[in-house]
């Protein structure tokens, strides 16, 4: 069995604990402690975070679409590969090192995304930017932590409390989508985002992208107006 190697490990700003990046033979993870965050081998959910949310902006050539967390990149390939080339993508990415793996060890998964035009990233926590973004999004793509039961940093629960689920629907243009990933069901959180105002449909998708496997969630919350 050919066995993980620990190729770095970095710090999650704010006290937010450390994470380490793993390989096994063509197989990356990155983990929190004990808590895998993502791997390279289950990017199915995380392309179809992007590619249903893209869907519902296909009568928005100019949509500009923010996403929260870079993770492996597969979110960010998929959201350029469904839109238009008048269309923007901001991703906002905590921790500087992530974005130094993508170009380093893992930069044949990036491919070409890191160099498309259409794409800006700040350094910096999503939270902050839909807070100051007033009818600035088409949509914002979530996939931050394991979901809204955040396992690996306590402070992301403000994107999925009350606050944050209101700021983010005055950061979407009338009709706009908020995508959410999660590793799990979460019924409360379903509840939570009708009573913020947003039409809600949730649906499951396999992480591996094919017909076994685990199953995550990607709620689609749409914005009144539009």
């Amino acid at each position: 069995m050919i066995r993980w190697t620990h190729l770095d490990t970095t710090t999650v700003p704010d006290d937010g604990g450390e994470l380490r990046l793993m390989q096994r033979g063509a197989e990356f993870s990155i983990m929190s402690g004990g808590i895998e965050l993502m791997n390279s081998r289950l990017s199915g959910s995380e392309k179809a975070l992007a590619t249903l949310a893209c869907e519902r902006l296909r009568d928005r050539p100019k949509s500009h679409v923010l996403i929260g967390g870079f993770g492996m990149g597969f979110t960010l390939r998929a959201a350029l590969e469904n839109l238009g080339p008048q269309a923007r993508v901001t991703v906002a990415e905590l921790v500087p090192a992530v974005i130094a793996w993508a170009r380093g060890p893992m930069a044949h998964i990036s491919g070409e995304c890191l160099r498309d035009p259409r794409l800006t990233i700040r350094e910096g926590d999503v939270g902050a930017l839909i807070g100051s973004g007033q009818a600035s999004y088409d949509a914002i793509l979530l996939d931050v932590d394991n979901g809204p039961e955040g396992l690996s940093r306590k402070a992301n629960d403000r994107l999925y409390d009350p606050a944050g689920l209101t700021a983010a629907r005055r950061a979407l243009r009338p009709g706009g989508v908020l995508a959410v990933w999660s590793s799990a069901p979460n019924a409360a959180f379903t509840q939570r985002l009708r009573r913020a105002g947003f039409a809600v449909e949730e649906v499951r998708v396999r992480a591996t992208g094919g017909t076994r496997g685990a199953r995550h969630v990607i709620w689609l919350a749409t914005a009144p107006g539009g």
